[in-house]
Formats: C-alpha cells, structure tokens, sequence
C-alpha cells in the first residue's frame, strides 16, 4: 500500500504571517493538531503543531492578563515558531517507509508532496500516526468478527499454502492476513483472522501443517 491511499488530502495549510493566535484558533476549530506552512507561491517552507504553538504561550506563573497575552499572541507571527527543517515523503512511497521515517525521527506526521515535471514539489496531503493506526487495523481485520489465530511455523516453502489450502478446503475464509519475523530465524510468525468454519476447525488445520505452533487463538 502506498502513502497516497491512507493520507489526509488537501491538507488545511497555513502562511508564515498568519498570528499564532489565528492559527491556534483555525486548529482547535478544525481538530488538527498540526498545520503545513506555504508561502505565497504554495511552496512548504515550514510546519506548525499544537505543542508548538503551546511553547509559543506565556508561562503560567506569568503576570500579564488575558487581554495582554491575546495582544501578544496576535503580534507573533507562525513563521518565529514553526519547524523549518520539515521532513516530508513522496505519495508513492509505501506506508511502511513513511512509518519507519516516523519512528526514527520521533515525529508524528509527515507533509505528502507530489514531484512535478520540472522537478518542483506540491503539497498534496499529509499523513499522520493515526493514519497509520488505521493502516494497522485494517491489515489485521479488527473491525471483522471471526477466529483470530497466530502461529510460529518452519521457514519452509509451501507451510502457509498448505495451511490456506485446508481453510479454504473446509469452507473458511481469510479477512487478514500478516506474517511478521519470529523470534527464532528459522521459523515465522503469522497472525490470520478466518471466517466460515469454528474455531475447533481453524486450529484443526493449523495442527495438520508439521512444525507449527498456535501461539495464540481467539474469537
């Protein structure tokens, strides 16, 4: 799957001159927690969160009233707080890239651009780790009812057709489908959610593959 099928399209942006004050209002109005910066040619010159705006604030302990702080706020311009070293990701990158980008930087959204001919970048969307979440319940079908089952099996060729044959030769059906590395190199870890059969039928079928292990099975 590639980033532009899970992103947010035509993000909300903002420009370097709007207040902190405006800017702060346009996300608690829009339930953002984050806002692109374009300048006047709609070039991404920077971005803004919440906790930056947050930052932007005056103390708690401090002696200025609610009208003295507003007239500050409304004086300080988004391009003094934003983030200007922004990273950013293609849209037809893979989402697994864009999430591993996330967790190495320790950032919660990435900006999506489109390359032009030319060679220039547009803004076309942005993708976030709630984007991602979803990503994740879908892969593993959590909003589907059936039988859940996780098995360790020998990094052998033909050990998952085998047991995709038998579920599918005793009438059930997968709705998810995730294999991920095991702790031991030599085996693999597969997560299936199945519909059409019991789950005394799912865990039939897993004990008829030589080598496997049911690490966990649920309904």
């Amino acid at each position: 799957m590639i980033v532009s099928r899970v992103m947010t399209r035509n993000p909300i942006f903002v420009h370097p001159d709007l207040s902190v004050a405006e800017a702060r209002s346009l996300m608690d109005r829009e339930k953002i927690g984050r806002l692109p910066v374009l300048d006047k040619n709609n070039v991404l010159v920077g971005i803004v969160t919440k906790r930056d705006l947050l930052k932007a604030g005056p103390s708690q302990a401090t002696s200025l009233d609610m009208y003295e702080i507003s007239s500050l706020l409304s004086k300080l311009k988004v391009e003094k707080i934003m983030e200007r070293n922004v990273v950013v990701v293609d849209e037809n990158e893979v989402v697994e890239e864009a999430a591993r980008i996330m967790v190495d930087r320790n950032i919660s959204c990435l900006p999506v651009m489109r390359t032009l001919p030319g060679g220039d970048k547009l803004l076309v969307g942005i993708v976030t780790t709630k984007d991602l979440f979803q990503v994740f319940i879908n892969a593993f079908g959590a909003r589907h009812p059936g039988i859940r089952i996780t098995l360790s099996m020998t990094e052998k060729v033909g050990q998952l057709a085998k047991f995709a044959g038998t579920i599918a030769e005793w009438g059930g059906n997968f709705v998810a489908f995730v294999t991920s590395e095991a702790d031991d190199l030599s085996r693999f870890r597969g997560t299936y959610k199945i519909t059409g059969i019991s789950r005394e039928m799912v865990e039939a079928a897993a004990k008829t593959i030589p080598g496997t292990e049911i690490e966990d099975i649920r309904e």
